[in-house]
């Protein structure tokens, strides 16, 4: 004799609120949002208006856009509680330049090395710093360095197609947002407000 759907929905509760109950510690997370996928931004961002809709204060710092403004800067750059820089010149193939790539990867660090001892942000967004350890722009140890001495309850948010090991080991949330498909591959170029 099968469940009523009341049954199921009953034991699952029970499931559910035994699992909140364990969970009892408040802190800053590091959450990585990689892959392939169009949307690990535009997550980020999504994320950070969430949290300023509940009072809190936040920073972003893009280290590889910067070419052209994206709508999410132009939204957001007079917005009260939000400390917003962008650092970049484009990705490093646009650029071809990688002296002054690594030069705008150490600015934007030194940045977020000041964000990430300021006990008033609550949440820290890192948007494509993932691409500055692929090239080797910066190194990883003292980002991790910094990551573990911030705020208790400091929560960053970095983005970027592929994340160092030890950053994946170090975070507490990981999304991957995986690529099954872009319209800029059947011919459909990047457009304002969907694409940047």
């Amino acid at each position: 004799m099968s469940k009523t759907h009341e049954e199921r929905m009953t034991a699952k509760k029970a499931v559910i609120d035994a699992r909140i109950a364990k969970a009892t510690e408040e802190r800053g997370v590091t959450i990585l949002l990689r892959g392939n996928g169009k949307g690990k931004s535009s997550s980020a961002f999504g994320t950070m208006m969430r949290s300023l809709g509940h009072g809190k204060k936040a920073a972003v710092v893009q280290f590889v856009k910067g070419r052209v403004e994206t709508g999410e800067y132009k939204f957001f750059k007079d917005y009260p509680g939000l400390d917003w820089h962008v650092m970049g010149h484009g990705f490093t193939w646009e650029t071809q330049d990688k002296s002054n790539d690594i030069a705008a990867a150490e600015k934007a660090w030194e940045i977020t090395k000041g964000l990430l001892q300021d006990p008033s942000i609550d949440m820290l967004v890192l948007d494509e710093m993932a691409y500055v350890f692929k090239y080797n722009y910066l190194p990883l140890e003292p980002v991790l360095e910094a990551l573990a001495n911030r705020p208790h309850h400091q929560t960053v948010m970095i983005t970027g197609r592929v994340m160092p090991e030890a950053l994946v080991e170090y975070a507490d949330t990981i999304s991957t947002v995986k690529d099954d498909g872009h319209a800029f591959r059947i011919g459909v170029k990047a457009q304002a407000g969907i694409e940047y």
